[in-house]
Formats: structure tokens, C-alpha cells, sequence
């Protein structure tokens, strides 16, 4: 189906930030789609009325095996439209032998995914976890920060985040590169709506192709991963990509979980081998026991400085929270060496 087949019989709404799709959104669906019944789902993809006349799915948080359960009950559904940049949990091949119509949101959630990487690079940088546990000590001891002009990031995935990111870092006076699939490629730099027009022109000093990305982690404090989820960048950063890394670089993923080898990463956290890494998704959720059992420290140490290797799971881009765990750190002697193990809370 698409739009221009007219107002559908029905529309199949699953959760998108919470557990059920909010009053003003589904308002917003009725006023777009006048007649048209809505159906609601659960993330197990059950759902609270009858779905075989379901024309068109609005799909939130859905799993493959779900969706693809959903296609056999739903003969009539024609198009699905992803209410998140990625598509890859909706071209299954069940929908792809039907012919489904998959749209997606690029763009929507740039601006607060953009402001979550600099949240987190601010943070690190000017060593924000420690301030917070010398507050809870009523400790006072100055902690050297790194200015944002002083660092470099660079954005693996150059597309609306990936220039938004860009766009924000650059206004911070930070020297960004970029990775580009396509290095000739003019990005579009005219949002549908001019509200998510980027506050600065993204002005990378430099754009690479895919044969540069080891130069580029070589180069950066902050690794900022954009890019989408295709079988070229499955297990992009592996062995070989952390071993390019700066020894203080940050990782930092708001893409999809299997951009990176988490076997990988676990090792080089564990071996001191980059600053650390902060991550919004995994390769396997909930989080495989090496996670739970590795002897990472949890915290933030800016580059170029001599704290303990970190991780920082995060989780809530869309929605503007994250969770970030209780510090562990060595930061000289006014602080004692802390070990909270493997406090890891995804979600809030």
C-alpha cells in the first residue's frame, strides 16, 4: 500500500519510546488517517483487536520473529513504516517475498541523538562522573577537564545523525572528521521541517570512504558511531579497528549493537588498551555474562588522562535519558580506588 491508495481500513501501532504509543501520537494518527481503526500491539507483537484488515503498520520496538508472525496474521498489511531510522528488523524476507512497502523516519531523531553524544562527550571531557562522587564525598580537589577545541571526533557515518553530531561538535570548536560510504556524495542539507534545520553547518575538515576508517580512529579522542546496519559494517570494529584506536580514545555507538565486535571490545577495555566506550545498544540484549563478570571499571576518564579504562551503557536517546553507572575510577589520592563490579542498567 502507500498513501496515495487513500485512507486505510486499519493501522497496527507498536510501542515506540514506551510501553504504549502516547494519546497525542495516536491523535495525530486519526487527524492524518480520518475512519482508519487503530490497533495496538505489544512488543511481543499481541494485539488488542483484530488485525486481518490491518493495511498499514506504524512499527516502534518489534522484534523480526514477531513482525514476521504479525505478516502471516495480517494479509492485507502493505506497508510499514519504522518509526526509527533503521529497517533492518522490518526487511525480513517474509516481508520482502510480499512486497512490503518499508518507509523510515531519517531524521526524526537526529537533534536528540546528536545532543546524547555531546552530552556524553562533554561529560567525559570535563570528568563529570568524578565531580558528582567528590560532591557525594564532600571532597574537594581539582580535576583537570579537556576542552571540547582541543579534541578531535570523528563521526563514522555521515548521514542526518551523523551530520547533526557534526553540526553540535563543530559549534564546540572540536575538530571533527567524517566516513562516508560515498565520499562524492552531496549530503542533503535541507530538512523536511526547517525546525530540524542543524544550528551550525556541519564542516568536517575532512570526509573519508570506507578504506579510511583506520586513519580516522587513529586520529580521534571520540569515535562517534553513526552508520546503518548493512553486512559491511556487521563487526566493524573488531581486533583490528581497536588496535587503530587512539590508546585514550572513546568508542561511542548510538548505531546498532552489531557495528561492534563486543568480544573485542571486551578485551580491549579489559587490557587498557583504549579510554573507553560508551554504548546505547549491544550486540545481545539482555547483556551476555562476560559483561557482567569483566573486571571494566565503570566511569569517565577524558582523553589523555590516566584514569582506569571505562564503560558507560547508556540507553534513552530518543527520549533525552540515559543511565549511566556508578563511577569506579582511580583519580589520585583524594579518592579512593573504587570497584563497583559490573553495574550495568540499560534501561530506566
Amino acid at each position: 500500500m502507500s498513501p496515495a491508495r487513500g485512507t486505510p481500513a486499519a493501522i497496527a501501532v507498536s510501542p515506540i519510546l514506551s510501553a504504549r504509543i502516547r494519546a497525542g501520537d495516536l491523535e495525530r494518527i486519526r487527524t492524518a488517517a480520518p475512519g482508519a481503526r487503530i490497533v495496538n500491539l505489544s512488543v511481543e507483537g499481541l494485539a488488542d483487536g483484530p488485525i486481518d484488515d490491518v493495511d498499514v503498520l506504524l512499527r516502534g520496538w518489534l522484534s523480526a520473529e514477531a513482525f514476521d508472525r504479525l505478516l502471516q496474521r495480517s494479509p492485507r498489511l502493505a506497508w510499514v513504516h519504522s518509526a526509527t531510522s533503521g529497517v533492518e528488523r522490518a526487511l525480513t524476507p517474509a516481508a520482502r517475498d510480499r512486497g512490503i512497502v518499508v518507509t523510515n523516519a531519517r531524521g526524526v531523531f537526529s537533534r536528540p541523538i546528536a545532543e546524547h553524544v555531546l552530552m556524553l562527550i562533554l561529560a567525559i571531557s570535563r570528568r563529570l562522573p568524578q565531580l558528582l562522587e567528590l560532591q557525594r564525598e564532600r571532597t574537594w580537589q581539582p580535576l583537570e577537564g579537556v576542552e571540547l577545541r582541543e579534541v578531535t571526533v570523528g563521526v563514522v557515518g555521515y548521514g542526518s545523525i551523523g551530520r547533526a553530531v557534526a553540526s553540535l561538535a563543530g559549534a564546540f570548536g572540536a575538530r571533527v572528521l567524517a566516513l562516508r560510504r560515498n565520499v562524492e556524495a552531496r549530503p542533503d542539507s535541507s530538512p523536511d521541517d526547517p525546525a530540524d534545520a542543524f544550528p551550525f553547518r556541519p564542516a568536517p575538515e575532512r570526509i573519508v570512504g570506507p578504506d579510511g576508517l583506520h586513519e580516522l580512529l587513529g586520529a580521534s579522542d571520540f569515535v562517534v558511531l553513526a552508520a546503518p546496519l548493512t553486512p559491511e559494517t556487521d563487526g566493524l570494529i573488531g581486533d583490528a579497528a581497536l588496535a587503530a584506536m587512539r590508546p585514550d580514545g572513546w568508542l561511542i555507538n548510538v548505531a546498532r549493537g552489531r557495528l561492534i565486535d563486543d568480544r573485542a571490545l571486551l578485551r580491549a577495555l579489559e587490557e587498557h588498551r583504549i579510554g573507553g566506550a560508551a554504548l546505547d545498544t549491544f550486540r545481545e540484549e539482555p547483556l551476555l555474562p562476560s559483561w557482567t563478570s569483566s573486571a571494566i571499571t565503570f566511569g569517565a576518564s577524558p582523553p589523555a588522562s590516566r584514569c582506569s579504562t571505562s564503560l558507560i551503557p547508556t540507553r534513552g536517546t530518543e527520549s533525552a535519558r540515559s543511565s549511566i553507572c556508578d563511577p569506579a575510577w582511580r583519580a589520585g589520592p583524594a579518592i579512593r580506588e573504587r570497584d563497583h563490579g559490573a553495574c550495568v542498567t540499560l534501561r530506566p
